[in-house]
């Protein structure tokens, strides 16, 4: 077995779509916005229903009005199950200045794809869990052909644990511990389920520091969010702009109530929104949700903040400090 001396990735640089940049110059980070989400398996097969210049044309103008307010650095958390291709990020990247920071690992809410059916723990072939190595490649040597590099682990839990989302859990703590990867992990705050998670990464051996619990700032219910901050992990306010869960308004009195009780340094930033998203037609996200965009947090979230007494400190320690100790896991 490999020990983690020899596989541990230790640098105070973080792996980009572009390379390696300094965590001291990552600037202002929003640590969960995804470029494109869409199925992979459709659009291959009904192309019409896809426009490749169209979606990158649009992507490219979405990230450089997000580079112009003053944003360095986005966390896309986009694995496989959510349509990840990093060579289209990457023609994106060519075109905005921006530092795009891209993941491994897979995103189920209930069951692991067929192809993981037959082999790994507990299955009819048996045999060690062939995810884990997955991973530990995209970290390590790149996904795929284009060099790329992944910076951080991504997993997800819904209403429940199910044997699927349980497997992936722990396949990706195991990469984790091969290289010292931080881990984003989507998370229910209706469900709770980000207890959950820690409870199953601790099991591994794994370090709660190392997780940030997304989509924590669904919920009114803060003693949730204090227990999630209480377990060790960072938790994602993540989903402001989208007020279908909660109103933008009550979203932001949270985070303020949160940073007054001194816990600032456990709090992270960002949007979840994407480029191009296949889940709705065409125009009803924006019907729907208005607010679901990558400059909300900037034109409306921050004065918002301000104008209730968080300060320029409390405000750089959510989404500079935060997001670099995190993605440098505690080095940078």
């Amino acid at each position: 077995m490999t020990t983690s001396v020899e596989t541990t990735i230790v640098t105070t640089t973080v792996q980009t779509v572009r390379g390696p940049v300094a965590a001291d110059r990552l600037g202002t980070v929003l640590m969960h916005e995804h470029i494109f989400v869409l199925d992979e398996e459709m659009r291959r097969n009904y192309p019409e229903m896809w426009d490749e210049e169209a979606v990158v044309a649009e992507a490219v103008t979405k990230l450089n009005a997000l580079a112009a307010r003053g944003v360095s650095t986005v966390v896309d958390p986009t694995v496989v199950g959510l349509g990840r291709d990093v060579a289209r990020v990457a023609r994106v990247n060519e075109r905005v200045d921006l530092n795009i920071v891209v993941a491994t690992g897979l995103y189920t809410l209930a069951d692991i794809p067929l192809l993981f059916r037959y082999r790994g723990p507990g299955t009819l072939l048996g045999g060690e869990e062939p995810m884990v190595a997955l991973f530990v490649r995209d970290l390590t040597e790149g996904i795929a052909d284009t060099g790329v590099r992944a910076a951080v682990l991504k997993c997800a839990i819904e209403e429940s644990l199910t044997p699927g989302v349980e497997r992936v859990m722990r396949a990706v703590a195991k990469a984790h511990l091969r290289t010292g990867a931080p881990i984003v992990v989507h998370t229910s705050a209706a469900h709770r389920t980000g207890l959950v998670a820690q409870d199953v990464f601790r099991s591994e051996g794994v370090d709660p520091a190392a997780l940030v619990l997304d989509h924590s700032g669904d919920t009114d219910d803060l003693d949730y969010v204090r227990a999630l901050i209480g377990g060790g992990s960072l938790v994602g306010m993540d989903r402001l702009g989208l007020d279908l869960y909660l109103p933008g308004e009550q979203r932001i009195a949270n985070i303020v109530k949160l940073v007054a009780e001194g816990l600032a340094e456990r709090l992270t930033l960002s949007h979840d929104a994407s480029c191009h998203i296949d889940w709705f037609p065409p125009g009803v996200r924006e019907q729907i949700a208005p607010n679901w965009n990558f400059t909300y947090i900037p034109d409306q979230v921050l004065p918002a903040l301000r104008d209730a007494g968080v300060t320029e400190e409390q405000i750089t320690t959510m989404l500079v400090d935060n997001p670099r100790r995190f993605l440098t896991g505690g080095r940078g």
